[in-house]
């Protein structure tokens, strides 16, 4: 797979960024999405490359007919954030990638912005920019890598019982003003941009992690690879969340637990002793299991709740 990608690094001058997007069934977010970047489209020479992952709400064919200066993907399954991302980082012509999620509105100068830091900073593989809600409160973009601890009190009873509890405020960096340039863990893949280069030299995200985490796989395998993961609050995205998942909850509850074991798996399990492996597995199975079924189970009753209440 390097060697493919090198390859193609040399014969792609066409654009200094490509943006990458995977949309499934957002059709109203992608075309306000796709319109902040043809507003954008005089910050740098970049390029939009739309995978639609067999969206059933016209999406692929709004891309078609309103923007057809951008390039489109369609595909004939759901390939996943992860898997529509990949395919359209093979077919770019660009030298870096921008990832941007189809529900964000790319503010004026956040492209130039990110763009003029990269080239700053030639030791930066990864900047993930200030992303806010659209009420415009800051989304918590930036953080550190997640821990057992972490796991257990965010979204979770005990989080709503201690909801100042220290490991959540740490794993959120709430600590941090967010007003700053700063090295950080890792960033949200809903707008991250990555520096070709990296991907040369450690591949393409992981396409075990068929949606969540692999963001999160992919600033640790930079950071062991000797390259920076910064936070750009000068460069701004709002960013409305889950308006993809959202169309079927229960399914997202349950990859996402299953993405989180195999990162835990992946990348903290290789630190344990042989011995005491297949026992920290079962555990962290057995945890992630009970809190995905508190999620799902939640769920449940909120449906019931909104029913009653009609």
């Amino acid at each position: 797979m390097r060697r493919r990608l090198c390859e193609q690094k040399a014969t792609m001058p066409d654009f200094d960024l490509s943006i990458t997007i995977c949309s499934w069934n957002t059709v109203d977010d992608l075309r306000a999405c796709l319109a902040s970047l043809r507003a954008a489209k005089d910050e740098a020479n970049f390029e939009v490359v739309v995978v639609d992952n067999d969206s059933e709400d016209g999406s692929a064919d709004m891309v078609a007919a309103e923007f057809p200066e951008f390039v489109l993907i369609r595909q004939e399954v759901n390939l996943g954030f992860t898997g529509g991302h990949n395919l359209a980082i093979k077919e770019r012509k660009g030298r870096d990638v921008a990832l941007l999620n189809s529900d964000t509105v790319v503010h004026p100068g956040a492209i130039s912005a990110v763009s003029q830091f990269m080239r700053e900073n030639p030791k930066v593989g990864v900047v993930g920019v200030k992303l806010l809600n659209p009420d415009g409160s800051l989304q918590m973009s930036c953080r550190r890598f997640p821990n057992p601890l972490a796991a257990a009190f965010r979204n979770t009873w005990l989080g709503r019982l201690f909801p100042n509890n220290r490991f959540t405020r740490e794993y959120l960096m709430a600590d941090f003003e967010h007003d700053k340039p700063r090295e950080v863990d890792w960033v949200s893949g809903a707008a991250m941009f990555i520096r070709g280069e990296l991907i040369d030299e450690i591949g393409l995200l992981d396409d075990d992690f068929f949606m969540y985490c692999e963001d999160v796989d992919f600033c640790r395998r930079a950071w062991d690879a000797g390259w920076k993961v910064m936070y750009l609050p000068s460069a701004v995205i709002t960013h409305a969340i889950g308006r993809s998942s959202d169309k079927a909850p229960n399914r997202m509850i349950a990859r996402f637990h299953l993405s989180m074991l195999r990162y835990y798996r992946k990348h903290d399990l290789r630190r344990a002793s042989p011995f005491a492996r297949p026992f920290m597995v079962a555990f962290a199975a057995c945890a992630l299991g009970l809190r995905a079924t508190i999620f799902y189970l939640k769920n449940k009753v909120d449906v019931v709740r909104r029913r009653l209440a009609k």
